[in-house]
């Protein structure tokens, strides 16, 4: 088979290019769509790593007594797999067994942010109430105040952009009367 005929069957090339599409292979995921700017989205991290160590220690120290062992194991499992990764963005959990469960939710899907503090105020537990009902806990964050306070004001500003007129093309909506 000579070079043009190769060209023109319809075999698929092979090698790293024929592998991804050309906008994964050059590392910008949107390089190919025509959209303004360098295609990375801005996002600040607010906050990134595990649970409070001081739901681990307590854990530890309440495995002492008979009744305190399932909760330190409890502890135990969410020091090595529970993750969370907080930014201006969204909030994503990674858990689950060997952290293999990941949740992403963006802020403006959620409804509402409750928490109750634990070990003396130190750190906290959290649940995100979505629009759709469901609800996803976030245990033992460390900072939890400060990071609910944070996730409240991104929630509210997502709402109030999204409750903005649109402008262009779109119809304007007729007054309620």
């Amino acid at each position: 088979m000579t070079p043009a005929s190769a060209e023109s069957s319809n075999v698929p090339p092979s090698g790293p290019a024929a592998a991804a599409p050309a906008s994964t292979v050059t590392g910008n995921p949107v390089a190919g769509l025509g959209l303004p700017g360098k295609g990375q989205i801005q996002e600040t991290v607010i906050y990134e790593g595990g649970p409070a160590k001081g739901d681990l220690i307590f854990g530890l120290v309440l495995a002492i007594t008979l009744v305190g062992i399932p909760l330190a194991v409890g502890a135990i499992v969410r020091a090595l797999w529970l993750r969370y990764r907080i930014t201006t963005r969204r909030i994503e959990v990674n858990g689950g067994w060997l952290g293999r469960d990941r949740s992403q939710v963006v802020y403006s899907q959620i409804r509402e942010v409750r928490s109750v503090p634990r070990g003396f105020g130190a750190w906290g537990d959290m649940v995100l109430v979505l629009n759709d009902g469901s609800k996803l806990e976030m245990r033992s964050v460390p900072r939890f105040r400060e990071i609910e306070a944070k996730i409240e004001e991104l929630r509210q500003a997502k709402a109030a952009k999204a409750a903005k007129p649109s402008s262009g093309f779109a119809k304007p909506e007729a007054p309620a009367a």
